[in-house]
């Protein structure tokens, strides 16, 4: 059974910084990563691995990194210089051939 799990989350102040971590059960992924809702808004991507390759939104470039432990199967999102506007929650993302997974969401809030 595949299951994804996140931690990290939590209440920072403008400028500060939080790492996410999302450890995956069950199957090893051809990409993982991370996504966020705001309220009132669509989820949208955050930052994704495939194979070495990262993918940024444009938004976080430069203040967030994903990286991937393979031996731990598990994604990690380091976000530094955060701003209000970053307050959400955070999905991690994984997929494997045409199945895509969801973690359950850990909420985000960064206070101005």
């Amino acid at each position: 059974q595949v299951q994804l799990v996140e931690s990290g989350g939590g209440l920072v102040q403008a400028g500060g910084s939080l790492r996410l971590s999302c450890a995956a059960a069950g199957r090893i992924f051809n990409s993982m990563g991370w996504y966020r809702q705001a309220p009132g808004k669509q989820r949208e991507l955050v930052a994704r691995l495939v194979g070495d390759a990262t993918n940024y939104a444009d938004s976080v470039k430069g203040r967030f990194t994903v990286s991937r432990d393979n031996g731990k199967n598990t994604v990690y999102l380091q976000m530094n210089s955060l701003k209000a506007e970053d307050t959400a929650v955070y999905y991690c993302n994984a997929n494997y051939m045409f199945s895509t997974y969801w973690g359950q969401g850990t909420q985000v809030t960064v206070s101005s």
